[in-house]
């Protein structure tokens, strides 16, 4: 089903609860996918994503298309994901070599994750950057966003979006380098 569909659905007496499900095998591994790059754990991404949908549920009889509903859903998730990780840095020190072990050693607990030593060594970097750097990098190279669909997501300009993304490819490749 097409967004439009999906919303039109939703709108229909008594057909709230399909529209979601249909909404639901649209979006939930696309979504899965962009949190679970953000706070790197599937069980944390699991729990950023159902806290992600209950305000989707919440929001959609308000959802006024002002925005396609692609970048709305994004924006959502990609806020709680952040509220995820400020909640849990606050509870952390975060400290650069220990951010590194500690995403290393989560991904190297987590069953799910699958990947190799230069997948580690790029997460851990990942968690070095600074927040919005982080994000724009993900967005832009692991999604293939458009720099003007993580504009919208994000709310900011096209042109800033991509000084972040050059300043964390610069890091990136830095941190490759001394090793």
């Amino acid at each position: 089903m097409t967004d439009k569909e999906i919303l039109s659905l939703f709108r229909q007496k008594g057909q709230a609860e399909k529209a979601f499900n249909e909404l639901l095998k649209v979006y939930q591994e696309r979504l899965y996918w962009h949190v679970r790059r953000m706070v790197v754990s599937h069980s944390d991404a699991d729990d950023v994503l159902q806290n992600t949908f209950l305000k989707i549920w919440k929001g959609l009889d308000k959802f006024r298309a002002d925005s396609g509903l692609f970048t709305w859903l994004y924006r959502i998730a990609t806020n709680e994901a952040l509220s995820f990780i400020k909640q849990r840095s606050a509870k952390q020190i975060n400290v650069v070599n220990e951010a590194e072990d500690l995403v290393i050693s989560r991904l190297e607990a987590d069953e799910y994750f699958d990947g190799d030593e230069i997948q580690k060594k790029l997460y851990a970097v990942l968690e070095t950057l600074p927040r919005k750097q982080k994000l724009v990098f993900e967005m832009k190279y692991f999604q293939d966003l458009k720099y003007q669909e993580i504009s919208e997501i994000l709310e900011t300009s096209v042109g800033a979006l991509k000084a972040s993304y050059h300043h964390a490819v610069k890091k990136i490749e830095h941190a490759f380098k001394e090793d």
